[in-house]
């Protein structure tokens, strides 16, 4: 079929006749599909099962230097879980800290801590008149409320196809000492899917910002989360660019098992450079006891090292490669030529990037919705959650069945092509 654009009017309100047939079918179905989040599917919980039982009551929680993990003691996480994480976040485990279940937990934290104590003996932000973030977008919904939360200012900054507007980056951190932090998924980037390039991971190790208490925050929340053995994405390694850029202290790293193993019951961790963590410690010694050893060591008896760890996302990879499969062809199929949206192909990551004729997502994600689907809300993506273009869509194929979700991308596709055609109309009226 020729683009929408080229039709005329006649031609649409024909077609529109047709499509508005098959949405009543679909509203006949009683669909009740969710893809609003990238949550791990139940087959992909049931693999970490085998975590439930590498410890019992009869088995030894000592580790390997008599650190009894039922007990009080090691605040920055016991020797093999740092090493375990370490390797996952190619990193040296003497520059990570383990905490608990969630590496959002930890953000907040590390911008609480800002707020309240300052960086590094620095004002603390709440001291000052204004505090902004940069904001690469589309981005991950969460990073954005925890800064509005604060009452941060958010700046967008456009993602193109190697990550940040690097220009933009490096003339708004030179010129503003307000400008304090910037969020960052570098890897399989949500909703995106796009990775760093190598030159950009180098000009980020290489900013000059104005402020020193600026900070990246890298959250390399996809670092093992390919879709494909022999198709994969590298990224440069952050805090090692930025220690032979002279910049040791500018980056704080997180990650998490938390789509590795269980969600909400994994461990998180933050790597930064010697001098952030013995400020991170100052408050961690007053903020806790200690985090659950005894699951830092479930983790570490279930994967064993980094090579159990990457044998099991292959598991994970062959449960979403088919799902993010699935999504590609539907819309390739079914939108594909008709020039009424664009969509990503990630080779990892949880997430699908889809950009509708401007001022069309709202629309589309409502319409779903009435036929039983139900989507991340258009907007999410952006900070304030305003898209400044109501075209943006994140796609999350990983909760569905893959019948579901073949079911949930035709609806997805029938609504965007209702919608693309309603919005070319009143255009030409």
């Amino acid at each position: 079929m020729k683009p929408y654009v080229e039709m005329t009017k006649e031609e649409l309100q024909e077609l529109r006749k047709e499509l508005s047939a098959q949405y009543k079918e679909f509203q006949g179905r009683d669909l009740k599909l969710d893809m609003s989040r990238g949550k791990p599917s139940a087959e992909q919980l049931d693999i970490s099962m085998g975590m439930m039982d590498v410890l019992s009551s009869n088995d030894d929680l000592t580790c390997d230097d008599g650190t009894d993990c039922r007990n009080y003691g090691v605040l920055d996480g016991i020797k093999e879980a740092k090493e375990l994480l370490a390797d996952m976040m190619e990193v040296a485990p003497d520059h990570i800290i383990i905490y608990g279940n969630s590496s959002l937990n930890v953000m907040y934290d590390t911008v609480s801590r800002s707020m309240t104590h300052g960086v590094m003996g620095s004002t603390p932000w709440c001291k000052l008149d204004k505090v902004k973030f940069l904001c690469p977008v589309p981005g991950y919904d969460r990073h954005f409320s925890i800064t509005e939360y604060f009452g941060i200012e958010m700046i967008n900054v456009p993602m193109t196809p190697t990550g940040p507007d690097m220009d933009l980056v490096e003339q708004l951190v030179a010129a503003d000492d307000s400008i304090k932090g910037i969020w960052c998924v570098p890897k399989y980037s949500n909703p995106q899917g796009i990775s760093y390039s190598d030159e950009t991971v180098r000009r980020f190790a290489r900013l000059k910002p104005v402020a020193s208490d600026f900070r990246i925050y890298w959250d390399n929340a996809y670092t093992i989360h390919h879709l494909y053995d022999n198709e994969q994405d590298h990224l440069i390694e952050i805090l090692a660019e930025c220690k032979r850029a002279g910049n040791p202290d500018m980056v704080y790293k997180f990650a998490s098992t938390s789509k590795v193993s269980f969600p909400g019951s994994g461990i998180a961790a933050i790597a930064a450079s010697e001098n952030n963590l013995t400020d991170i410690m100052k408050q961690l010694k007053i903020q806790t006891i200690g985090h659950d050893k005894v699951n830092q060591l479930r983790h570490v008896r279930f994967f064993g090292d980094i090579h159990g760890m990457v044998e099991h996302m292959r598991k994970h990879a062959d449960i979403m490669r088919p799902k993010f499969e699935a999504v590609i062809e539907t819309l390739e199929k079914e939108l594909g030529g008709l020039e009424v949206g664009e969509w990503t192909c990630p080779k990892g990551g949880y997430f699908i990037s889809f950009d509708s004729l401007d001022g069309c997502a709202k629309t589309i994600v409502a319409k779903c919705k009435k036929a039983g689907l139900v989507m991340t809300g258009a907007g999410a993506t952006y900070p304030y959650g305003k898209d400044p273009h109501d075209s943006n869509i994140r796609i999350a194929p990983s909760y569905p069945t893959l019948p579901d979700l073949k079911q949930a991308m035709e609806l997805f596709a029938l609504c965007v092509k209702i919608v693309s055609i309603d919005h070319i109309l009143s255009e030409m009226a």
